[in-house]
């Protein structure tokens, strides 16, 4: 059933995609906003309090619903699981973006390029050159795939429907609540919480694209590299998926006038448009081989 509910949601969302800033989405950040407005007082535990009433309930109302659905009708559980993984993953949540600057490169067009970078960064980049927008898109492209794929997938497989709830929701969360974690206690809790809660998943995404890419180059990256990166999953995710793709990514870029030095990541050739074909392609591949294995092992569950 979770094969099932897997390849429907997918479907569903390849048909009829769920923007970044649609009102659920928009509801909860309003939500989140206003429970910090009444609860930040700088310390740790009002920050743990915040994140609890912003997560666990959506989360229990998913495995409650799920649970009394499973009692009543088979078909609408299913039907429920669709639905939670529709508002919780989806490749169309960023890919549009990838595929517009792709395009404009292609066009030599710089200015839509930056343009469309920008508004999937939230940050200006009108100083970037084009190799510099696609190392930079490639490297969103390979952790939103694990943001918006792989990691509610992994959830969802070990917790069914409150699994991606809790993922998507502290992902926000811990987006949400950045820079106050350096300054006051706030916000610590939602990072270490999705840091941890990540670990895994993040770690299962960069197997699978060493797995269905160059593997030897991908786990050379990933051993020698991911330490020089900043903290956090997208250091292993870009690095592998760098050494899978033979891409060098990473290096300096220009940015608010100034020239911002990043470590290398990967190995090979300088990143072109043609290598945002292959970080599709590699994706493509890493879900396929996802998708089959789970498949597999639903079979194998089915005849006991």
């Amino acid at each position: 059933m979770k094969f099932l509910s897997l390849v429907a949601a997918l479907l569903l969302e390849q048909a009829w995609p769920l923007r970044r800033g649609n009102p659920v989405y928009a509801a909860f950040l309003r939500y989140a906003a206003a429970l910090e407005r009444q609860l930040n007082a700088g310390q740790y535990y009002h920050g743990v309090l915040a994140w609890a009433l912003a997560v666990l309930p959506f989360a229990a109302i998913a495995m409650v619903v799920h649970h009394a659905l499973v009692a009543v009708n088979p078909v609408l559980a299913w039907a429920w699981s669709i639905a939670v993984l529709y508002l919780t993953m989806g490749f169309r949540q960023f890919s549009h973006y990838f595929r517009y600057i792709a395009d404009a490169l292609r066009q030599g067009d710089l200015t839509r390029a930056r343009e469309f970078l920008a508004r999937w960064r939230g940050e200006p980049v009108s100083e970037l050159t084009a190799p510099e927008i696609t190392r930079l898109a490639i490297e969103l492209a390979l952790v939103g795939a694990h943001r918006y794929v792989f990691g509610p997938v992994a959830w969802f497989l070990v917790l069914g429907p409150a699994g991606p709830v809790i993922y998507r929701l502290s992902a926000m969360l811990a987006e949400l609540w950045p820079a106050r974690a350096e300054t006051e206690q706030f916000g610590l809790f939602a990072q270490r919480f999705f840091f941890w809660y990540d670990w895994a998943p993040a770690r299962l995404t960069a197997a699978s694209f060493a797995i269905v890419g160059n593997f030897e180059d991908a786990v050379y990256c990933w051993r020698t590299q991911t330490t020089s990166w900043r903290a956090g999953a997208d250091g292993i995710l870009v690095a592998t998926g760098a050494g899978a793709l033979g891409v060098r990514l990473g290096e300096a870029v220009h940015q608010d006038g100034v020239v911002k030095l990043r470590p290398e990541l990967g190995t090979g050739d300088e990143a072109d448009v043609d290598y945002m074909a292959s970080t599709t392609g590699l994706i493509w591949r890493a879900l396929v081989l996802w998708l089959f294995l789970i498949f597999i092992v639903t079979v194998a569950h089915s005849l006991g």
